[in-house]
């Protein structure tokens, strides 16, 4: 599998049915009642600095995201729904989460493969794949749903965050999610994801030594452009691939400049995972 060749566009072709997909065969492509995207820059500043004070709370981060969207995330998704790896992709792989919350079957795989690595660190932080997506619906109650072939595509870029933690090497500390986001945003360009991986690094920068903060956010931005889009390709067929190999397929180096922090910060008595982390009263 060349995880790295071009996925090919159709584009331009009349959609053929979703075969043996669990996609249903006659749900639209995108559901024209769907409201047109729009940049809303205040109000992701405002829920931005509720997140600063509590970066636990992931309702805020969804706010972010429906202030400052992606706007090109329609035309992606037609791209990748159209096409033949697209169709085969979501056919193999209708739900991410109950694939990679099967730890069980997960570590069935050979030690050292992706798989592994993925549990280890969904166990070691108390994480779920399904823990994302109730929060995701919580925040979704009183919105309207909508049913098309879209939100498949949806759920793919919201199921794979975790993995992206895994691929790359970023922890979840402060920093580390903030690399994420650079890296994320590199796959799937909402302005959301420099906000936040951006604004955060500020105000890690604020209240910490001299690190190499906003090199590290940078860095992960170019890693990010240098991967195919993850949630584009299949993740089964990786998951039992030594984690290394994996990288290596992706073109995904080691993110040397977050290391780099952790150790400034670390020689200074500062642990990064305590870093924008509520104090008690």
């Amino acid at each position: 599998m060349d995880v790295t060749e071009p996925v090919q566009d159709f584009s331009s072709a009349a959609p053929s049915g979703m075969g043996n997909c669990a996609v249903p065969a006659d749900l639209p492509l995108i559901d024209p009642l769907r409201p047109r995207v729009r940049y809303r820059p205040l109000k992701a500043w405002s829920h931005f600095r509720r997140l600063v004070k509590n970066k636990e709370d992931t309702s805020e981060v969804f706010r972010i995201f429906e202030a400052l969207p992606w706007k090109g995330m329609p035309r992606a998704a037609r791209q990748f729904l159209r096409s033949e790896q697209g169709r085969a992709t979501i056919g193999a792989e209708p739900s991410l989460v109950k694939l990679l919350d099967d730890h069980a079957a997960l570590r069935r795989t050979p030690k050292g493969s992706l798989a592994h690595a993925y549990c280890d660190f969904m166990e070691s932080e108390g994480l779920t794949a399904q823990g994302l997506v109730d929060e995701f619906e919580r925040f979704m109650a009183d919105r309207r749903q909508f049913q098309d072939q879209f939100s498949f595509y949806l759920n793919r870029l919201r199921d794979t965050h975790d993995l992206l933690h895994v691929l790359t090497g970023y922890g979840r500390d402060a920093l580390g999610e903030q690399c994420v986001l650079a890296f994320t945003y590199s796959q799937q360009p909402a302005p959301a994801h420099l906000l936040i991986a951006y604004a955060g690094a500020r105000e890690i920068a604020k209240r910490t030594p001299a690190a190499p903060i906003f090199r590290a956010v940078r860095e992960a931005q170019l890693l990010g452009k240098a991967c195919p889009r993850v949630a584009e390709l299949p993740v089964r067929e990786l998951l039992p691939l030594p984690l290394e190999q994996v990288r290596t397929m992706l073109n995904i180096t080691p993110p040397l400049y977050y290391r780099q922090c952790h150790r400034a910060w670390r020689d200074g008595g500062i642990d990064p995972y305590t870093v924008l982390k509520p104090q008690p009263a």
